[in-house]
């Protein structure tokens, strides 16, 4: 692409403790790659779905009519009324809605405005051209009301930012600066475009931080994540033996060096380290307790049936005092190399879901 920034209006990209009208979530289906796993995933997808619907409405995408039924049938067994839902029959690749869903950010005070980032499969990993058209469809369908929406001509997926509402973007320089997303961007580039189009008056770069079996090229939210303006959880290792101990190290290092906007340092809150885990075939999983999900007055935390779990979930609560901490199911999540963030998108208050159980059919 190149470079062109556009949109200057005043702009800010809400941190996810903010309001929220919903939870965006792209279901699980056959013509995926889950193959075998897919029963697996589709019961883990449920149990996440029903806890998320605890506390806000949802917005399902679906694969088509048949494959709606099965998600009804599934949340019903679970107490989930398909009134606490919109659903929106639409094709997709996969299920990462974090990374092909909406960025929201409020303009001009407190209006939505609907930002459509180019998706690329992660650097052309994977398939992705139903994805990357799925905003587009869903907003078309009135799947967001009235929200105003822009298509942006940059790759840009959700899962590699962190925003603290307040005008800072915590990223790492390994995904963004990815050849294989925008290779005409330099870093300054980059930083314009994040300033332009989401708000953003500083950018916090790591350079350390990688998970092995992570597809992503270091997103942010498997490693590091604002719980306030002045707190970041991090994935932490202590375990020297292991092979992601050095690059977690450094990152915690860096994360040390950080300051607020204020010029203080960041409170940090170390999250605990599971067991290894592995693949069929061997490889091995990127499992994070990082990932884990805000919701309104709730924290949804992977839980890996590790003894980290119950450690996890402490941190948290001790991060988000005034919330709910709740763990669900995420390791028929993880084999695909993704968990419960990486699952789902937030949408701003603001944004007026269909509701009241209806279904859209996105063209």
């Amino acid at each position: 692409m190149s470079f062109a920034p556009q949109y200057r209006a005043r702009v800010r990209l809400p941190a996810e403790w903010e309001p929220q009208a919903g939870t965006m979530l792209t279901w699980p289906h056959r013509y995926g790659d889950w193959g075998d796993l897919l029963p697996a995933a589709h019961r883990a997808m449920a149990d996440f779905a029903a806890v998320v619907a605890r506390f806000q409405p949802l917005l399902i995408v679906c694969y088509d009519e048949p494959h709606q039924r099965s998600i009804i049938e599934a949340l019903a067994e679970r107490g989930v009324s398909p009134v606490q839902i919109s659903f929106v029959l639409c094709p997709s690749n996969d299920v990462w809605a974090r990374d092909h869903g909406p960025l929201t950010v409020y303009r001009e005070g407190a209006l939505p405005l609907l930002l459509d980032f180019s998706f690329n499969g992660w650097g052309n990993k994977f398939p992705a051209e139903l994805d990357n058209q799925l905003v587009r469809r869903l907003h078309a369908a009135g799947a967001f009301g009235d929200v105003d929406y822009r298509r942006i001509d940059w790759v840009l997926e959700g899962g590699a930012i962190e925003s603290d509402g307040q005008g800072t973007i915590l990223t790492t320089r390994r995904c963004l600066l990815d050849e294989n997303r925008n290779p005409d961007l330099s870093q300054q580039q980059v930083e314009i475009l994040l300033r332009d189009w989401l708000g953003a008056q500083r950018v916090l770069w790591l350079e350390h931080g990688e998970l092995e079996g992570d597809d992503t090229d270091g997103h942010i939210d498997m490693l590091a994540r604002f719980c306030s303006v002045d707190t970041i959880a991090y994935t932490a290792c202590d375990d020297p033996g292991d092979s992601h101990y050095e690059s977690l190290q450094a990152m915690e290092a860096e994360l040390r060096s950080l300051r607020t906007a204020h010029g203080e340092p960041y409170r940090l809150l170390p999250l605990p380290w599971p067991r290894p885990a592995h693949a069929d075939d061997g490889h091995r999983l990127p499992l994070s307790y990082a990932n884990f999900l805000i919701v309104n007055g709730g924290v949804i935390v992977p839980a890996y049936d590790d003894p980290a779990d119950a450690k996890a979930i402490a941190v948290l609560q001790q991060a988000f005092p005034d919330r709910e901490v709740i763990p669900s199911p995420a390791l028929p999540i993880i084999v695909q190399h993704g968990s419960l963030h990486c699952l789902s998108m937030q949408l701003p208050a603001g944004i007026e879901l269909p509701g009241c159980g209806r279904t859209l059919i996105a063209s």
